[in-house]
């Protein structure tokens, strides 16, 4: 793995943990972003389900609305 030194202390910390070891220090701020990203592996796998449906139901609904006109002014 790779090193690098800390900013604050100077000392030898992993560039993937979140915080020196030896002083505290973040080593990446850490947000909502960086934790859902990290521990919520699935958490875009809902959003694209959600998505999907909706455009789905929203093309057959645009279908079915465009047939129906389409043979009511056949009619009249």
């Amino acid at each position: 793995m790779e090193k690098k030194k800390c900013p604050q202390c100077k000392n030898l910390i992993l560039k993937t943990s979140p915080t020196c070891l030896y002083c505290g220090r973040p080593n990446k701020f850490i947000t909502k972003e960086y934790v859902n990203k990290k521990w919520n592996k699935d958490n875009n796998k809902y959003v694209f389900d959600y998505l999907f449906i909706n455009k789905y139901l929203v093309f057959t609904l645009l279908l079915i609305f465009t047939i129906l006109i389409i043979i009511f002014s056949r009619i009249l």
